[in-house]
């Protein structure tokens, strides 16, 4: 049996004996260090002069097509330090946009711009387009007057369940976001694949071979089908179906079960609460910096949500759940709780249900969390590129549990790291395994912080069981799938502040690599 692709002198972390990786049909073949009685005649052999080799990374929690949107036709409202900035971005777009046409822009964060825009302010650039800023986080966003119009709001009280309005100001938190967002023309199907094959490639290049995209509707789910059969997605994508969107009481039908090489179906998603840079979660500490006083927002009864859950449950889907604050914290693992309890699997035995962010635990809900043996998904990168917020609007106390990594670790919790992109624009690997590893650098606490050997296995082995891949993908490991990112040095080699500076070289996926690879490791 002779090998496809042999790669030979290359580094393995703490592996010193293997210098060669065998390759056949997409699939590990061998390990080791003299392999080349697997070479035949159409085997090609690829000298990576010491490169250094890992598992491809997996981002557990990425809004694939959303990174794509924002690469390609959305404005970007990320960088901008100042309000002046943000209007002079949107009176820029505006100039290239027919008249009546919506203006869609994301990424404002009023902790770095010192106030919200304002929909007076969004007044005064344009009353002939219809303007919508999404907040950074994607739970609060401002609108001008047309937008109202168009969406037919008038009344704060017309925000649904889970969901505010604060119509002079021009915002809408939560839930609330549905009611304008059935007013912008739908996206087609050619739309979410244009987005979708653009984030795919970006997380392509940052040596990401496999990802969860979060929040999928059936337009989305769609489109990725419709990918996938053609032999056209980068990357591996595993969904979590969104059962309820925002802004109303529609609730989307479980999807087909589906499952192959490059897109997996077998999840579904929930939010039972808001986002913490933004000060929505719900906590059970009011907010600081906040009037009125706000301890955020619960989108769910308990009893609906419990409902929902167990339809899933008993049809075998993972659940993953956004859940950030203690008090939703709370109400979902007692509802997992509940369900493990009620509702043993004997069908699925092996079906472990997902929090994503975790981000305000208690000690006593990390061993809740660590009995049921769920994946819990926070995102390190939060506490380099959000911090400031969480400094904004937690007490100290709050802040020492805040994506507490250190402390979830030590719990025995199993984790898998993730990027939550677009809300951050930062979304390099080896930017979140920086931030995991060198916490006390941002102005948190050892408790913040894990080794990188564990930050490593978080970003690769552990995401990849996560989403139920621990079989194929995630190690290095005969019959895995060959996914794997190349690097120009071996991360335990390189200073802890450094690790960010490491250059991928290149990225293969299923044994395939990138097409500057050959270029990049023999120039």
């Amino acid at each position: 049996m002779y090998a496809d692709t042999l790669l030979t002198h290359l580094t393995l972390p703490l592996e010193p004996s293997i210098t060669s990786i065998a390759i056949q049909n997409g699939k590990i073949l061998e390990l080791g260090t003299d392999l080349y009685h697997l070479v035949g005649p159409q085997t090609r052999t690829l000298e990576l002069n010491g490169a250094c080799v890992l598992p491809g990374f997996n981002d557990a929690h990425v809004h694939i097509w959303k990174v794509g949107q924002l690469r390609t036709t959305s404005l970007d409202l990320r960088d901008c330090d100042t309000l002046e900035q943000v209007y002079g971005l949107v009176k820029e777009r505006l100039e290239t946009l027919p008249v009546g046409t919506w203006l869609l822009g994301r990424g404002w964060n009023e902790a770095k711009l010192g106030v919200n825009p304002t929909r007076a302010a969004l007044d005064t650039l344009s009353r002939e387009h219809p303007i919508l800023l999404t907040r950074t986080c994607a739970h609060i966003h401002v609108v001008n007057s047309l937008a109202l119009e168009r969406a037919g709001i008038v009344d704060p009280n017309q925000a649904p369940a889970g969901g505010a309005i604060r119509l002079e100001e021009g915002l809408l938190l939560e839930t609330a976001y549905g009611l304008v967002l059935r007013a912008i023309p739908e996206f087609t199907q050619a739309d979410y694949e244009r987005w979708i094959l653009a984030g795919c490639h970006y997380l392509r290049s940052l040596g990401i071979t496999s990802a969860t995209d979060p929040a999928v509707d059936p337009p989305l789910l769609a489109a990725y089908r419709a990918l996938e059969a053609g032999g056209q997605l980068p990357i591996r994508v595993n969904v979590l179906y969104i059962r309820r969107p925002d802004g109303g009481d529609q609730t989307f039908p479980l999807p087909e079960k589906y499952v192959s090489d490059f897109l997996r179906c077998d999840s579904v998603k929930f939010f039972a609460d808001g986002g913490l840079s933004g000060a929505t979660a719900a906590v059970s500490e009011p907010y600081l910096n906040l009037e009125p006083p706000s301890t955020g927002i619960l989108r769910f009864e308990t009893e609906e949500l419990y409902q929902l859950m167990l339809e899933a449950h008993q049809a075998g889907f993972r659940i993953g759940t956004h859940a950030i604050g203690d008090v939703a914290l709370e109400q979902v693992l007692n509802i997992y709780q509940r369900l493990y309890q009620e509702h043993p699997l004997e069908s699925y035995p092996e079906l472990r249900h997902r929090i994503e962010h975790f981000g305000l635990a208690t000690p006593q809900q990390l061993e809740q969390a660590k009995a049921m043996n769920l994946f819990v998904v926070p995102q390190p990168i939060f506490l380099q590129e959000l911090g400031h917020n969480f400094k904004r609007y937690l007490s100290q106390k709050s802040l020492e549990r805040c994506y507490a990594l250190g402390s979830f670790a030590a719990a025995g919790l199993n984790m898998a790291f993730s990027t939550d992109g677009p809300v951050v624009k930062n979304l390099n690997p080896l930017s979140g395994i920086q931030t995991a590893v060198n916490a006390v650098h941002y102005g948190f606490s050892t408790a913040h912080q894990v080794t990188l050997g564990y930050a490593l296995r978080a970003y690769t082995e552990v995401a990849a069981a996560a989403q139920g891949d621990e079989s194929n993908r995630g190690r290095l490991e005969p019959g895995y799938w060959a996914d794997l990112v190349l690097l120009e040095r071996n991360p335990f080699e390189v200073p802890p502040l450094e690790l960010d500076k490491i250059r991928v070289l290149g990225t293969w996926v299923g044994g395939i690599e990138g097409e500057s690879l050959r270029s990049r490791v023999r120039g």
